[in-house]
């Protein structure tokens, strides 16, 4: 359900974008963080089925996923976590702490007009 109510917001979003630009929405990349919940392809299925009848019918969306972040404790870098191996890619210290996981965001909006 989660996806279906993303859907329902970049549907409205680049609709009211699209109508203050009189064009055609053709695409749209959005972008999330690791910890986000966004599945891909339930998001894409939503994303059609509100789009129906809207300017974004038949538009393309594209889904860009940004890696967890991390600050070693041992050594201060701010480093990608990989969840499968979590350790400092510098100096291999286990000890970290979490960043802020990147927001949903619309990040682009391609238009086309007439």
């Amino acid at each position: 359900m989660h996806e279906t109510m993303v859907a329902e917001s970049l549907v409205a979003a680049i609709s009211a974008e699209a109508v203050k630009h009189n064009a055609k929405p053709v695409a749209a990349r959005i972008s999330c963080g690791g910890l986000s919940a966004v599945n891909d392809e339930i998001l894409c299925f939503a994303f059609e089925a509100i789009a129906r009848d809207t300017p974004c019918e038949g538009m393309k969306l594209q889904i860009e996923h940004k890696p967890l972040r991390a600050k070693c404790r041992n050594c201060s870098r701010d480093f990608d976590v990989d969840l499968s191996m979590p350790k400092c890619s510098e100096c291999n210290s286990e000890s970290f702490k979490l960043l802020a996981d990147a927001p949903l965001l619309l990040e682009e909006i391609e238009l086309q007009t007439d």
